[in-house]
């Protein structure tokens, strides 16, 4: 009967947000026009967003399997092993972790980390950072090629680089606050990583090349169809509060990426502290970190708009790269992940790391410009 009670309580609190929301809105732009500019946004979203990442991620997906496949992905990881430990706190073969989510996705770095070769290396704090180390590298080849694909190619890898530095701040916090509370395991190192944790596959170059080519690119469909209800969905609703009618003279016309601007309002308000954090001159440039917590597909769908408007250059570019890639719509796989490692009770202390370490890497990205700037540089 209390379960009935609850239920009935959350409906009537649901229909009364969501009436609230609509009344809002329609009480700027008539009930006829909000509905018109929500089709119509999610229609060009779809049409002229969705598809170009979707095109992205196939590429993507194709490249990374191909070099993963013949080892360019092993070399980079015998490169960076140095660098985990003095940077990350974590044994060399976590950069092989970095590397999987940067060419796929978040939860790529949990396969591995349920691998028992793998696992092997690392005390048992060090292995639940991998949710947050691996995250900040998510999908990072799609944001960075997107990104150079709108001309912005310096402005793209000063974005990873702040994205690194995002995830020390994120892995070191994670690893503070879970230190204390969970006990160390023995590390047991193994010199025959080769052949611990491989990718070998047979057959000719030709079919090894071509199987890579086609197996990745189909993981690239998938995941670029996994980002529409997060790029038509999430993207929409913020769009629809961000911008405001498309000609100011006219009104309000039901034309795609219309709405009240009630993102930039609740902005110009802290307007000051996201241009010394950020560089940000626009309140409208919220939006896109803002998004980012949830999904940086919809994310990436909000840059086209933004240059249309031609409110952002090189270095809020490197701000969303960095933001971006950080941040990778944690706030929706970080409780998947730390359950699938049957650690549910440390998501806050990992939403609390990841959400400083985002900031952290916009923060850096910014002031890396800055300084290239004043050498003249960029």
């Amino acid at each position: 009967m209390r379960y009935l009670n609850r239920r009935r309580i959350e409906a009537v609190v649901f229909l009364a947000l969501l009436i609230g929301f609509f009344s809002f809105m329609a009480s700027y732009m008539t009930l006829n026009h909000l509905l018109s500019s929500l089709m119509n946004t999610a229609h060009d979203l779809l049409l002229n967003t969705v598809f170009y990442i979707l095109a992205i991620t196939v590429l993507a997906g194709a490249l990374g399997k191909l070099m993963i496949e013949f080892g360019v992905v092993r070399l980079l990881e015998f490169l960076l092993a140095p660098f985990m430990k003095p940077l990350f706190n974590l044994p060399g073969v976590a950069a092989m972790g970095g590397l999987m989510t940067f060419f796929s996705d978040n939860p790529a770095i949990i396969s591995l980390a349920k691998d028992k070769n793998f696992s092997s290396y690392f005390h048992k704090y060090q292995l639940l950072t991998l949710t947050n180390f691996g995250t900040a590298f998510g999908m990072g080849l799609v944001v960075i090629t997107f990104m150079i694909g709108k001309g912005f190619f310096l402005p793209a890898i000063i974005g990873l680089i702040g994205a690194t530095i995002g995830a020390i701040f994120s892995t070191r916090i994670m690893q503070m606050f879970i230190k204390k509370i969970l006990p160390k395991e023995e590390l047991n190192f193994h010199k025959d990583l080769e052949e611990k944790i491989s990718f070998r596959s047979e057959g000719s170059t030709f079919m090894r090349a071509l199987n890579a080519t086609l197996d990745g690119g189909k993981q690239g469909v998938d995941l670029g169809i996994a980002i529409i209800p997060g790029v038509l969905i999430i993207s929409t609703l913020v769009m629809l509060l961000t911008f405001g009618p498309a000609d100011a003279s006219v009104g309000y016309q039901g034309l795609p990426y219309e709405g009240v601007p009630v993102l930039p309002k609740l902005g110009s308000y802290v307007g000051w502290l996201f241009r010394w954090l950020f560089g940000f001159k626009n309140a409208e440039l919220i939006a896109f970190p803002i998004t980012s917590l949830g999904a940086v597909g919809a994310a990436l769908s909000l840059v086209p708009k933004f240059i249309q408007e031609n409110i952002i250059g090189a270095n809020e570019i490197a701000v969303f790269t960095a933001m971006g890639m950080c941040w990778s719509g944690y706030l929706s796989t970080h409780t998947a992940m730390l359950d699938s490692l049957n650690h549910r009770e440390l998501t806050s202390r990992a939403l609390i790391s990841h959400t400083i370490g985002g900031l952290a890497a916009g923060i850096s990205a910014h002031y890396i410009i800055v300084l290239l700037s004043f050498f003249h540089l960029i």
